[in-house]
């Protein structure tokens, strides 16, 4: 799989360490935390992940990745409140 990290082009994603998905929120006060660890949806489609261009520029990229064909359809700069 090729990642196009928007300050280094075109990689190949073992430069990256992948953190997950990209869409839970942390909870305030500890209510649901077991949920927000534990507790994921393993969808089929596109689904936006976050990932770390270690051997790279150290970015954290916002990925959005169809997991059923590993098609990339849009690569961001991660919010910083994400990673």
């Amino acid at each position: 799989m090729r990642i196009a990290c928007p300050f280094c082009g075109d990689r190949d994603a073992r430069e990256f360490t992948y953190r997950g998905d990209a869409s839970p929120q942390r909870p305030e006060g500890g209510e649901g935390m077991y949920d927000y660890v534990y507790v994921r949806d393993n969808p089929a489609g596109p689904i936006r992940e976050l990932w770390y261009h270690t051997q790279g520029c150290r970015q954290w990229l916002e990925v959005t990745r169809d997991t059923r064909n590993h098609a990339i359809e849009s690569v961001e700069l991660a919010d910083g409140d994400k990673a």
